[in-house]
C-alpha cells in the first residue's frame, strides 16, 4: 500500500510513508518505568532533548505524567511545572517537532502555546471532554491511543474478545470523532502495553498490518515494555536488544513512526529495517 502521508509539524514536513520516523521519549516524570527521575532537572531535559535531536529524532514527546501501570495521576499544576519550561526550551533550540505527551486539555494548550505542535493522547482524547477542541482550536495533529481502563487500573485482568478487531473498533470511533471535531492530522497508536496483557501485545505485533486498512499514520511504542521484560527476564535497563527486536517487527509490520528511549540505537534498526522491507517484502495491496 502506497500511501502518501505528508504531514506538516509546524515549519517541518514530514512524508511518513517515505521512510520510518522515529519519536524520541522526553520524561519529566519521577516515576516513569524506564527513566524515572533522570531529568526533572531542566537543564538536564533540556541537554537530553538537544542530544535525542542530535541522535536523529524525528519528533520529541515531552511528558510530566507517568502511565506506567498502577500509577497514580498528577494535578494539572504539577504537570505544567515539569513540561512547559522544557517545551518552551526545546522550541528555541531545536528544529524538531514537539509532542507533549498528555490527556489534560489543559496542559496540551500550555504546552501548545508554548510551541508544541502534536498532543500524544493515551485516552485517544476520552479521559478530557475538551482535548478534541482543544486540539482543533490550534490546528494541532493528534496521535489517538488505545487504552482499556487508565494507568492505575489497565492492568487488572484486561481481557478481549479479539484484541487486534477490538483496538481496531475503537480507533475507527475515535477516528471519526476527531475528524467530526475538525482536527486534520491524524496518527494511530495500537497501545502496546496499555491494558493488555503479554498474550495480547505479541498479537498486537503479530497483526499490525492490518491497522493500516484504517488509512492513517500508525506509531508504535515497543520500548523497553514489560513484554520484551517476560520475554527476556530482564528489567528495564537491559532491555535495548528486545526493543530493537519488536521495533523491527513494528516496522516491517506496518509501523510509520517508533516511540523509543535509546533514539540513535533505534534509528539504525529503523534504517535497516526499512532497507530490508523495502528489498524483500511485496507490495501490500
Amino acid at each position: 500500500m502506497n500511501i502518501n502521508f505528508k504531514y506538516r509539524f509546524g515549519a517541518v514536513e514530514y512524508d511518513l510513508a517515505s521512510r520510518t520516523h522515529v519519536m524520541g521519549i522526553l520524561n519529566v516524570t519521577p516515576n516513569s518505568f524506564s527513566d524515572g527521575g533522570r531529568y526533572l532537572d531542566l537543564e538536564q531535559a533540556i541537554k537530553h532533548g538537544q542530544k535525542l535531536a542530535e541522535d536523529g529524532a524525528d519528533f520529541i514527546d515531552i511528558g510530566g505524567e507517568s502511565t506506567r501501570p498502577g500509577s497514580e495521576s498528577v494535578s494539572i499544576e504539577e504537570e505544567i511545572r515539569r513540561v512547559i519550561p522544557v517545551v518552551e526550551s526545546l522550541v528555541k533550540k531545536l528544529n524538531v517537532p514537539i509532542s507533549i505527551d498528555t490527556c489534560k486539555s489543559d496542559v496540551a494548550e500550555a504546552a501548545l502555546q508554548a510551541g508544541a505542535v502534536i498532543v500524544n493522547d493515551i485516552s485517544a482524547m476520552t479521559f478530557d471532554a475538551k482535548m478534541a477542541s482543544i486540539a482543533a482550536k490550534h490546528q494541532a495533529s493528534v496521535v489517538l491511543m488505545h487504552i482499556k481502563g487508565t494507568p492505575k487500573t489497565m492492568q487488572m485482568n484486561p481481557s478481549y474478545k479479539n484484541v487486534t478487531e477490538d483496538v481496531k473498533q475503537f480507533l475507527r470511533e475515535r477516528l471519526e470523532a476527531a475528524m467530526n471535531t475538525g482536527i486534520k492530522q491524524i496518527i494511530i497508536d495500537p497501545g502496546i502495553g496499555f491494558g493488555k496483557k503479554y498474550e495480547h501485545n505479541i498479537q498486537l505485533l503479530k497483526e499490525l498490518k492490518s491497522f493500516t486498512s484504517l488509512g492513517y499514520p500508525l506509531l508504535v511504542g515497543v520500548s523497553k515494555k514489560t513484554f520484551i521484560g517476560a520475554i527476556l527476564n530482564l528489567p528495564p535497563s537491559e532491555r535495548v536488544e528486545g526493543t530493537a527486536a519488536a521495533v523491527t517487527a513494528s516496522i516491517l509490520n506496518g509501523a510509520n513512526i517508533v516511540r523509543v528511549h535509546d533514539v540513535k540505537e533505534m534509528k539504525r534498526v529503523a534504517m535497516v529495517s526499512d532497507a530490508l522491507k523495502s528489498a524483500y517484502l511485496p507490495e501490500m495491496p
